[in-house]
């Protein structure tokens, strides 16, 4: 969590722990520097997930399968997951993941870059999970609007770049003022669509939760 460390140990405190296979899969992600979703924003996830009550998700960026499978255990029972990931190499341990939990059947991997990808997907979803590479949610932004249904949830992960979003371009390493200035084009979108109201939340790494209020997002239709 962004901000003071005293509180977020308190808050992590608080939590039960996935154990089982979720459980494992944080483990092995954790040793082996596989980026998944931080414990508070797992928390956030499932009762945003729990209280949306989806019948179709999906999910932009897989990894090993950790986040998809957390919110299959929070969506009511018929709900499909359809989840894209880019990574050769992360594909199969997800898989397998998703069969170890018996939800091979409830949740679909699509291998592949999202940018190739959401544009050929039908809608409409329930509940749109952003967790994929940063700079590149600006590009996926119409597509996943095409495709959130009206009443709908976008969740977007790891929006405040743990803190360096605050930043001006220049106090920025030279290797991240492409994903800063994308990341605050997005966030400036999102909070300015009139098709969306926005929440964005110091939690986790940041996390920005739109709710799509009308059918037509005209602005960025046009841009």
């Amino acid at each position: 969590m962004i901000g003071n460390e005293r509180l977020t140990a308190y808050i992590h405190s608080l939590e039960r722990g996935d154990g089982g296979l979720l459980g494992r899969i944080a483990e092995e992600a954790a040793a082996s520097s596989v980026p998944i979703i931080k414990k508070e924003t797992a928390a956030l996830l499932k009762t945003l997930v729990a209280a949306m009550r989806p019948s179709r998700i999906l999910e932009v960026g897989t990894a090993t399968g950790y986040s998809a499978l957390l919110m299959s255990e929070a969506a009511p029972e018929g709900c499909r997951i359809t989840t894209i990931e880019k990574y050769e190499k992360r594909i199969p341990e997800a898989l397998e993941n998703f069969r170890a939990a018996g939800r091979e059947d409830v949740i679909t991997l699509l291998p592949g870059d999202a940018a190739d990808l959401l544009p050929g997907l039908s809608g409409p979803f329930d509940f749109i999970f952003m967790d994929a590479a940063k700079g590149q949610y600006i590009h996926f932004l119409r597509d996943a609007l095409r495709l959130l249904k009206v009443g709908g949830m976008l969740v977007s992960d790891n929006v405040l770049q743990d803190g360096e979003i605050l930043e001006s371009r220049f106090a920025v390493p030279r290797r991240n003022r492409t994903i800063h200035a994308r990341m605050r084009e997005y966030l400036y979108t999102l909070k300015h669509l009139d098709c969306l109201e926005t929440a964005v939340l110091p939690c986790g790494d940041g996390v920005a939760v739109s709710v799509k209020v009308k059918g037509q997002c005209d602005e960025i239709e046009k841009a």
